[in-house]
This record gives C-alpha cells, structure tokens and sequence, in this order.
C-alpha cells in the first residue's frame, strides 16, 4: 500500500513538473513574441507589371533635305521664298554658268564634225565592199583598212556623243527642283550669290525643304522598356506649346538594335499634320503604356535586399523571418519583379534590410 502511494505521489510530481516546463517554455515563447519588434509584411501576388513612362520625343519632317548646287555658278533667279509651298518636280532657283553653255556649244560642234567623218568613211567603206563582189577589183588588205578607218570614226563620233550629253547634263543642273512636296523651311542664298560643289560657295545649302503634312516622331525608349513595346502600337503624345490637347500616332518602325552610347533604342511613330499644328523641332512628351504579358510575383523595391550575399526576401512563418533568395526581374518605379521558391500567399517583410537576421522573431 504504502509503495503505491510512492509510485502516485513520484508519478505527480514528474507531470507536475512537466507541466509546469511546458508552460515555462510556452510562456517565453509568447514573451519572446510579445517583446519582438513589430514589422510590416504584405502577402505577396502574382500581376502583370504594368505602369506608364514618359518619355521626350521630337518631331522631324517625314522627308527634309538640304539642296546644294551640283556645279559653280551664280544664282540667276529664285523661284521661291521660305513658306512656299511646293510640289515634286517644281522650278525652284535657276542658276548661270556662261561657261558651260560655251563647253556644250563646242562639244555640239566636235560632235557634228565627227558624224560628218564618220558618215564619209562609211560611205567609202560601202562603196568598196560592194565593188570588191566582182572578183579581183579590190583587194582584201584595202577593204580592211576601209573597215578599221570605219569603225574608228565611228567610235569616235560616240565619244563625242557622250561628251555632248556630259556637257548637256552639267548644264541641266543649272535648274534646281524639287524632288518631293513639301514646304521651302529654310534659304541661304539671294540672286547674285556664287554658289558651287566645293569651296566658299558650298558652305550652306540653297534651300531646306521638309514634308510637313507627315511628321515623323523619334523616341529613344530605355533597354528595360524595349519589351513592351511591338509595332502598330497607339501611342499619345503631347506638345508644350499646344495646351490641353493630345495627339496620336501609331509605331511605325523600330530600330531593332541599341544605340551604344544611349543604351536605348530608336522608334519612330508617323504623325498625320494635315491641320498643320505640329511643326518639325517641336519637343513632344510621349506617354507609353507598359503592360507586361506575364503574371509574375510583383513586390515593392523596400522589401528585396540587394547585398554581397546575394539578393533576398524575408518571408514570415511562424512568427519568424526566413531569408529566402530570389532573382530580380523589371523594375517600374518603386515596384520589381522577383522569381525564386516562394509558395503562393506568402507573407514577406515589406521593408527588409541587411541587418535584419534569419530567424529572428517578428509581429
């Protein structure tokens, strides 16, 4: 009898012991709990990155060139001023040369001399070649030099030919047109004015002439943001000097490469300006959409950590922070994609720093 009570009794004591270690343990847990610092988590999601860029642009003709005088002369005539408005092929300056309408003249001359030669030697060689039919009135060796003397007239009444058109085409040159419609922008010259393919008279151009009806709009788009974008893409724009209204054009090309000292990538949207509002060198402000097309885990910026260690997140189980690596994807903004092993719902550390410790108990 007594034993038992022993064993009872022991018995009582050890569960109360135990007891009473539990609930030690769990008491610190709790205080440990309870005096943790208090962070702020978020649970994480999967969405399509998605925000808006804005970007300066400007806005150039869709065609411009400068015009230059092919040969030395001096300006006879303009035909037009800036602001005209002129169609493909339109006389626009006229310029005199004295010297080449003498060259052409005497090349004209050379030419008609020649063809005379030519036609004689022809005329001599026919006239042998049809009598040499009757054996033994000609001889071979005659009715060859007869053919070579031919033959060598004849090309050089082609070189005279071609001389002639030379001398013609330089002096066409004189008759400056337009090679497309568009807008005179700019003029450098005033009749009298000497003017030529090199020298003083080549400095500036004689006129500049843009297509104003259809702009092109240049945007260099940063590497990041090169994937948002596809051609046919809309696109709004807006210009500081026309308040409280926007504009919109379509990509027509994109560049396909990076341009190495800006990193970034050439698009060029074609603008219609039949109202003529825009004008070539305004500085415009696109506002490009970018939307990403995968659904991938956004998170803000504050709560990856970017260290030698590598780069991390802390998510929170159990009241505790676990360091969990993860690889970096875009940024927008405040906002970055990550990609690691991280469970769907995940609760993380919102603002995470290096200090911060593996394990460590958080609220």
């Amino acid at each position: 009898m007594k034993n038992n009570l022993f064993k009872i009794s022991f018995l009582f004591v050890v569960l109360t012991t135990v007891l009473t270690a539990c609930n030690t343990s769990e008491k610190k847990e709790i205080a440990a709990v309870e005096t943790a610092p208090i962070i702020e988590t978020f649970t994480i999601s999967r969405e399509k990155l998605a925000t808006e860029l804005r970007i300066p642009a400007e806005l150039t003709g869709f065609q411009q060139v400068d015009i230059y005088a092919k040969v030395s002369s001096f300006v006879k005539e303009l035909k037009v001023d800036i602001g005209s408005q002129v169609k493909k092929g339109q006389l626009l300056l006229i310029l005199e040369a004295p010297e080449i309408s003498s060259q052409l003249a005497a090349a004209q001359s050379r030419q008609l001399s020649q063809k005379a030669i030519y036609t004689a030697s022809k005329s001599t060689f026919d006239r042998l070649f049809e009598t040499s039919k009757i054996e033994g009135t000609i001889s071979k060796n005659d009715l060859e030099q007869a053919a070579a003397r031919k033959n060598s007239d004849y090309a050089q009444y082609q070189a005279t030919q071609a001389a002639y058109k030379e001398i013609a085409i330089m002096k066409s040159y004189l008759l400056i047109r337009a090679p497309f419609d568009g807008v005179i922008s700019a003029r450098n010259v005033n009749p009298g004015t000497f003017v030529g393919s090199s020298g003083k008279g080549s400095e500036s151009p004689l006129f500049t002439l843009q297509q104003q009806s259809k702009l092109r709009l240049s945007v260099f788009v940063p590497e990041m943001y090169t994937g948002y974008l596809t051609v046919d893409d809309e696109l709004i724009f807006s210009v500081k000097s026309i308040n409280n209204e926007t504009f919109r054009a379509k990509i027509a090309r994109m560049s396909g490469a990076l341009d190495s000292r800006l990193r970034s990538e050439r698009v060029e949207l074609d603008v219609v300006n039949t109202s003529k509002k825009l004008l070539p060198g305004m500085v415009a402000e696109v506002l490009m959409p970018l939307q990403s097309k995968d659904n991938n885990y956004v998170v803000p910026k504050s709560a990856v950590v970017t260290s030698s260690d590598g780069v991390y997140v802390f998510i929170v189980e159990n009241n505790k922070m676990k360091r969990t690596a993860v690889q970096k994807g875009r940024e927008l903004e405040k906002r970055v994609e990550i990609f690691g092993n991280i469970p769907e719902n995940s609760i993380l550390v919102k603002v995470a720093s290096e200090e911060m410790k593996d394990g460590t108990a958080v609220k």
